[in-house]
Formats: C-alpha cells, structure tokens, sequence
C-alpha cells in the first residue's frame, strides 16, 4: 500500500508545469479560481494572451470570476509588495484552493522542470541575461467595468521578473491614497522572442494603496516609446529624446483589437530601459513631476526633461533635490557587479550618448543629473 508521501509525489508529478506559463497568484484576483474547464479554452491565469478580441484579453476575460469581498492586495506606499509568480497555483502559498490541492512549492521556484533543468520552458528566457521585466500598473476606480486600457499607469517595474516565484515590486512613496471602494491593477508582462511566440500576460486584480501620506494624483499615461539601446535592430545608442517620460501605459501588444504598441513580432516591447521603464518605483508618473513640462517626444528632439521627487510629505512647491536624471538606470541584473561612482557612471553615459546625439546638450543633462550628490574627483564632462 503506497504511503500518503508516496501518493503526493504521485499527483505532484501528474500536474502539468512546463506545459504551463506564468502569472500571479493572490486571492485579490479577477480569475483567481478559473481552471481549465471553466471556459471553452484554456483561460487559467497562466495562460498567454494572443491575437484576441478586446473582451477576450481585458482582464483575461475573468471579470465575472471576481475576487471575494475583502481579498485586496495592499501596496504600501515608499515600501516593497511582494507577490508570488507560479506557473501553477499549487506552487504558491494558496496550494490549497488549486484544482488539484496539492503542496507542490519548490521555494524561490517559479516553475521547476520535468527534468530538472533551469530555467524552465514556462519561464520564456534562456537565461538571466534574456529577462525582459514585467510592470504592475493601477487605475484609480473601484469599479471595474469603467476602466478602459488607457486608464492603467504604470507604478512599478522587475526587470529581473520572472526568474522568481516572490517578486518585489517597490511602490513609490507618493502614491495617493484610492477611492472607496479601492483601486484596480494589473500585472503585466511580454517575453523576449527567443523565448516563444508572440504572447502577452494580463492578471487583474483588486489593490489598495496602504500608508498614503500624498495627495498628488497621476498624471495621465502616455503610450511608451522605444529610446533605449538596441543593438539588435540596429540602434545601438539610446535616443533619450525619443523617450516617453513621466506616466506611461501599459503595452497592449497582438491582439485583435485595441492595441497600443505595433512592433512586429521579432520586435516585442519590453518593461526594461528599452521603453524608459526603470526598475523599481515610477517615481515621475505624478501631475507635479515635470513641472517645466515635458517635450514632445522623437527621434530629433534635443531636450531631454528632468523630474522633480519630492517627499509624500512635503506640502510646498516641489523642489529638486538629489539625482533627478529620468535617463535609464542600471537595473538589479548589475547587482552583483563592481560598484562605480557616480562620477564613473556619468562618464560612461556622456560617452555613450555623445556619439549619437552631438546636438543634445548632454554636459548640461548629466551636470543636473548629478547636481546635489558628492562629486566624484577625477573627472568632468569636459575632462576625459
């Protein structure tokens, strides 16, 4: 007679894994129960989103799957929410209302592999360096069937996702607080081509804002712009001008209707510099964040706008303090890399913008940028 150990692994191992993909788990979500029975099609969580209708990929199609009343997933404002990404539900800590509720949790994991190997195939990337980052996005409305697409901001940014199962999103400190009733967000994803076939993720779920101490709402989102680096396609120098800065929209990638980015399919978008997203908080996505305006965004533009952060608290006119350079930053993936000072790394930037874009003032964009942090001696931009 097998023993109930025994019977476990048995079921673990008939789970399907690598056949599946990734998204979010929490009680919070539109969907959060749907398994591969509910709908016609396979419509769990974890499966992708491509070349559909608008009612087919809003939402995953989950709104009338809602979350119970109260399962809300808290953001606290200027700290870390942590969520949990599985390609199946019996790898996160809510195993017990899976279809099959078996403990399945294999720790950091996201996803492991019938054979071992990572990472897995349900993870899309060939390894660390292939990460393309996924963004959490929020829209200040309680009920859900008023929100359009336009209306998602995004607010925070993994450019490590989703090599593990608990991803931190840092949530900036001046998120104001929602409505009654609570707010609406969305987690968000596209993988690198080599990963796989032209696929979105969309989970949404329930959210409220804890800890507010601000009250300056969210600018309007704008549509993202490929700036960055990419010498894949040719560019490979950013084009900071081209960059769309402050509030910015979630992609809406292949799919039948209401998109918003048109890249060809060897040509995703992804949450990374590549489209100005940074990693971590957005923390220039408020009304008051340019408040010298920002510039029409393209190819020739030679102004490149400079936010201001000031603190939740601060009832004043918000003055710019510290590194306020919305240019792209180094993302976690150099964490493990030889610290530079930011004499260094303004070098390496003038050096690499100044080729491509000699009308751009770039002494003058890197001098703000650095104005109010120690001067590292040795070097200028007119030094070399």
């Amino acid at each position: 007679m097998f023993s109930t150990a025994l019977l476990l692994t048995a079921v673990a191992a008939s789970l399907p894994l690598t056949t599946a993909h990734i998204s979010p788990f929490h009680p919070s979500m539109y969907g959060f129960n749907v398994t591969d029975r509910t709908f016609p099609y396979d419509n769990r969580p974890v499966a992708p989103l491509q070349d559909m209708t608008f009612d087919e990929w809003w939402f995953h199609n989950h709104l009338d799957f809602p979350p119970l009343p109260g399962d809300i997933f808290e953001l606290p404002a200027g700290k870390a929410a942590t969520m949990e990404l599985a390609c199946n539900k019996g790898l996160t800590s809510f195993f017990a209302t899976s279809d099959n509720p078996v403990d399945i949790r294999a720790g950091n994991n996201p996803c492991p592999s019938d054979d071992g190997s990572f990472p897995s195939g349900a993870m899309h990337t060939t390894g660390f360096d292939d990460l393309t980052g996924c963004a959490l996005a929020i829209a200040y409305e309680s009920d859900v069937r008023k929100i359009q697409p336009e209306d998602f901001t995004v607010f925070s940014v993994n450019h490590t996702c989703v090599w593990n199962r608990f991803t931190d999103f840092q949530v900036p400190e001046r998120m104001p607080p929602c409505p009654e009733g609570g707010c609406h967000c969305a987690w968000f994803w596209v993988h690198a081509p080599d990963g796989g076939s032209e696929q979105n993720y969309m989970n949404g779920f329930r959210c409220d804002i804890t800890g507010a101490a601000a009250n300056v709402a969210l600018a309007k989102p704008k549509v993202p712009r490929r700036c960055g680096e990419d010498p894949a396609h040719g560019k490979p120098q950013a084009t900071p001008g081209n960059c769309t800065y402050g509030a910015k929209q979630p992609f809406y990638w292949f799919q039948k209707e209401r998109n918003n980015m048109f890249e060809d399919a060897s040509a995703p978008p992804f949450y990374t510099d590549l489209y100005n997203f940074r990693d971590g908080s957005q923390d220039d996505i408020f009304e008051d964040s340019y408040p010298n305006g920002i510039p029409d965004p393209s190819p020739e533009q030679t102004v490149v706008p400079t936010p201001v952060f000031p603190s939740a608290s601060s009832s004043s006119r918000p003055i710019a303090t510290g590194s306020t350079s919305s240019f792209p930053q180094p993302s976690r993936r150099a964490a493990g890399r030889p610290k530079k000072s930011s004499g260094e790394v303004a070098k390496q930037l003038y050096q690499k913008m100044k080729p491509s874009r000699s009308d751009v003032d770039v002494k003058a964009h890197l001098l703000r940028a650095r104005r109010g942090q120690p001067q590292s001696p040795g070097w200028t931009p007119d030094g070399n």
